[in-house]
């Protein structure tokens, strides 16, 4: 392989050694299939390289989903300007590729506006989308140029004040979560009954609100509560521009899912949602639509690669059936406290699909087998009650849907080391986006 020179582009957005380190070839290095060459391909050479080696679990990131899926989002939702969920799924490659791709971002901390700014994300297209925010945060946001940023109560006002004076501001408020998976409200956003009060309490301040956000819900199933939000969103936009504010933004947050099995696709939330922001926010109205996606994105970009590194063998039986098959116990090298960690802290993605690298003979017999994980903890449990044909020490599986809430918050408990990041990209769609300032680029 031969690794292409390097561009200093970034220079100019690099304050210091820290930021340079984000950037750094083994963080940022992503692979050019060409010639042919499939994931497939690569998974299989990465394997045997690894085999050799010393079978640390690895993802391979499919930026070609991740580049598909913008322009899927484009072509449903063309009125919507995504900023991407930083938060989802930090990989500087993905980062990177939807930059190019002209999207803003969602950052929650200074470390997500630090990452993004050394990753050549300019500060105009960033929304510090959290509503209450360390203060010394909001100074670095300010230093920065990062103006846009959501509220919902009066202490977090207050803050602003001192901290970013010019800042502009989006009210985030509680719109109807009780169809998602994961519920928001509990914890963020202004009741509509309290939103005048607030805005007053902006003004006597002097600080400017431009818009209004909310979310409903992450891993939403149910499109029509898009509607009764931007409803909603438009009565506090009327209530604003009564009080003399300006207001040029709504920010329709996230929901949507990145699986193509889950139960609602983007092309029903965009019929659902068009249709309302051309009866609240019509195009001539000139309010700036945007919404906060992460799941969509990357969910289904990438695929964690794990290896069988213990096997047992128990002779209890299933549900009393004495003469049933053995129980296969098997321990791989990846879990719940690494990247396996969104089966106990994501609500919206429970269970896995462990499958075989190799092809198995589908007549081949099943046992009844429970996967764990490589840490000494009993809760580090992957999967029970799963039929698969016998497996062995040194095996590979594979295990789709893995890009969200999973790179971003996993641990090294017991010292495991996290699993590597491998992004591809096919020669076809590099080309096209003309990546290749890009930096610590492989050509394989």
């Amino acid at each position: 392989m031969e690794k292409m020179e390097k561009n200093t582009d970034h220079a100019s957005v690099t304050p210091n050694k820290a930021v340079m380190e984000v950037l750094s070839p083994e963080n940022c290095d992503a692979v050019i299939l060409d010639n042919g060459r499939t994931i497939n391909n690569f998974i299989d050479n990465k394997i045997k390289e690894l085999d050799s080696l010393d079978n640390e679990p690895f993802y391979v990131a499919n930026l070609d989903s991740v580049f598909e899926r913008h322009h899927r989002w484009l072509t449903n939702l063309p009125r919507v300007k995504p900023f991407y969920a930083v938060k989802c799924n930090n990989t500087p490659a993905v980062i990177q590729m939807l930059r190019t791709l002209d999207t803003g971002f969602d950052c929650a901390s200074k470390g997500e506006i630090q990452m993004a700014l050394s990753l050549g994300v300019t500060p105009d297209k960033i929304i510090y989308a959290h509503t209450t925010k360390p203060g010394f945060h909001i100074k670095y946001a300010c230093a920065h140029g990062v103006d846009l940023m959501t509220f919902d109560n009066e202490a977090e006002l207050l803050k602003i004040s001192q901290c970013h004076a010019k800042a502009k501001l989006i009210l985030r408020i509680i719109v109807d979560d009780s169809k998602s998976l994961i519920r928001l409200s509990s914890k963020f956003g202004a009741r509509l009954d309290t939103v005048e009060k607030l805005l007053e309490r902006a003004k006597e301040l002097g600080l400017e609100v431009i818009g209004v956000s909310f979310h409903v819900g992450s891993g939403c199933t149910d499109s029509l509560v898009f509607k009764q939000a931007i409803s909603d969103a438009r009565h506090v936009f009327d209530l604003a521009n009564l009080l003399g504010f300006q207001m040029t933004l709504l920010d329709i947050g996230g929901g949507f899912s990145g699986r193509e099995d889950f139960q609602v696709k983007i092309e029903e939330f965009s019929e659902v949602i068009n249709g309302a922001l051309d009866k609240f926010f019509p195009p001539e109205s000139g309010v700036q639509i945007i919404a906060e996606p992460g799941r969509y994105y990357v969910e289904s970009a990438f695929t964690l690669v794990v290896n069988i590194i213990a096997k047992r063998v128990d002779m209890d039986h299933p549900d009393g059936e004495e003469n049933s098959s053995n129980k296969m116990v098997y321990y791989i090298n990846d879990g719940v406290y690494g990247s396996l960690n969104c089966l106990i802290n994501d609500p919206a993605h429970t269970s896995v699909t462990p499958y075989l690298h190799k092809a198995v003979d589908s007549s081949k017999q099943r046992y009844w087998s429970v996967i764990w994980g490589p840490t000494c903890d009993s809760l580090d449990k992957i999967i029970e009650n799963y039929w698969i044909p016998e497996l062995e020490v040194g095996d590979w599986l594979l295990i789709d849907n893995m890009g969200a809430y999973s790179v971003s918050i996993t641990t090294t408990f017991n010292g495991f080391e996290k699993a590597h990041i491998y992004p591809v990209v096919t020669a076809e769609t590099w080309h096209a986006l003309n990546l290749s300032h890009t930096n610590g680029i492989i050509n394989e």
